[in-house]
């Protein structure tokens, strides 16, 4: 049977037009006959009584992540601080009896751990403030990620229905990431762990639920307890740049073999693990060789910039030296800028895909072969300098 194009254009598209168009309450209504389908109480969906419209402030900041545009200048030292520093210090100390207890079961060392608390929370003190509820309504009512957000919302119910919070207490980011380690509901779901033994996951109040949940998401990330994250390198003068990234991975050796050293010019050392070279301000700043800790870190969150500063902020806390080649004078770009640097690159014939004010692997690939078309460091970085160059 053939289709037209309007037919084959509705059966891609209408369905979240429809959605988008559905009122709230016929969609709310809709949702709770299949949350009782997946047994979850009507005493628990009382709550979807008290859910309003959708969040317009949600939306907003839905549209607006502010890491599209970020410098990791900018980045870490919003998160790194000495303040920050000295209070991880501090809670280390404090808490290291069952720091050292989550250790012996997960084989995660406790100042990474408390640098994701850090990074993920403020050591508590930063959740989100939002009703994970009335956040993940919002987001799966808005037609553009309806299924994820939907799956996470029923999960959310069910965490309810287990008796884990009560709903007044289950705040969040606007994305629905709930308490001190901002766990959407499926990771509390896969990886929660009760760590005082009362009967439930609480990672809102509980510090050894929070630590056994975070320890055990990583462990079964690939987390390795006897190796550090990685470690800040000098690269030889006439390094390749197209192995940059965290697709590229070799031996210890092999990147010793290629030149690369410590920071101070003594050789890097080699034991039995694989790396990967990571350029987060491109030739210009700094060089990491990360390890698989990195990886694990970035299964918690996909970005470099934040796997970065949690393995940074660890390695402060245990005496280590700042980043020794921070760029200077780091331009920020806007969406628009990106946006207008894969339009260039098209033009030039560099295929960047649709221009949307992303960097993906597509425009860094993009940028990579246009850099060696004019004998540049291919290092990918999409930078306002390249940007004037192109306009050029």
């Amino acid at each position: 049977m053939k289709f037209s194009c309007a037919f084959l254009l509705l059966l891609l598209f209408g369905a979240p037009l429809l959605a988008q168009e559905q009122p709230f309450d016929e969609w709310l209504e809709e949702l709770r006959s299949e949350a009782i389908s997946l047994g979850i109480s009507e005493a628990t969906l009382g709550v979807l009584d008290d859910l309003e419209a959708p969040l317009e402030r949600v939306l907003e900041l839905d549209n607006s992540q502010p890491e599209f545009v970020q410098t990791f200048t900018r980045y870490l030292s919003l998160r790194i601080t000495p303040r920050q520093i000295s209070q991880g210090q501090a809670l280390l100390q404090q808490h290291a009896e069952l720091l050292a207890e989550v250790r012996r079961r997960y084989g995660v060392q406790p100042h990474y751990l408390v640098s994701f608390w850090a990074i993920e929370s403020n050591y508590g003190r930063a959740t989100g403030g939002f009703s994970v509820l009335q956040a993940l309504a919002t987001l799966a009512y808005d037609p553009r990620r309806a299924d994820f957000f939907r799956r996470e919302l029923l999960t959310a119910l069910q965490i309810l229905d287990e008796g884990h919070i009560a709903p007044d207490s289950m705040s969040g980011s606007w994305a629905g990431a709930m308490g001190q380690l901002q766990f959407m509901p499926s990771i509390f779901s896969s990886y929660g762990v009760d760590g005082d033994n009362d009967g439930r996951i609480d990672i809102w109040n509980s510090l050894p639920d929070i630590f056994h949940s975070a320890a055990n998401f990583l462990s079964q990330s690939g987390w390795r307890g006897d190796e550090r994250w990685g470690r800040e390198v000098m690269l030889p003068p006439d390094f390749n740049f197209s192995l940059t990234g965290s697709r590229t991975r070799k031996d210890l050796r092999e990147w010793r073999d290629l030149g690369i050293t410590q920071l101070d010019g003594a050789p890097i050392p080699v034991a039995d693990m694989q790396a990967s070279v990571i350029l987060p301000a491109g030739a210009a700043g700094p060089a990491f060789l990360a390890y698989a800790n990195f990886r694990a870190t970035m299964v918690y969150n996909p970005s470099t910039f934040y796997a970065l500063t949690v393995g940074h902020l660890a390695d402060r806390y245990t005496g280590g030296a700042a980043i020794q080649r921070m760029s200077e004078n780091e331009q920020a770009m806007s969406v628009a800028d990106v946006q207008q640097l894969q339009e260039l690159l098209n033009a030039a014939g560099f295929d960047s895909g649709e221009p949307d004010g992303r960097v993906g692997s597509l425009t860094r690939g993009a940028i990579r072969d246009y850099q060696q078309s004019q004998n540049l460091p291919m290092d990918g970085h999409a930078s306002a300098r390249l940007l004037e160059t192109l306009r050029n």
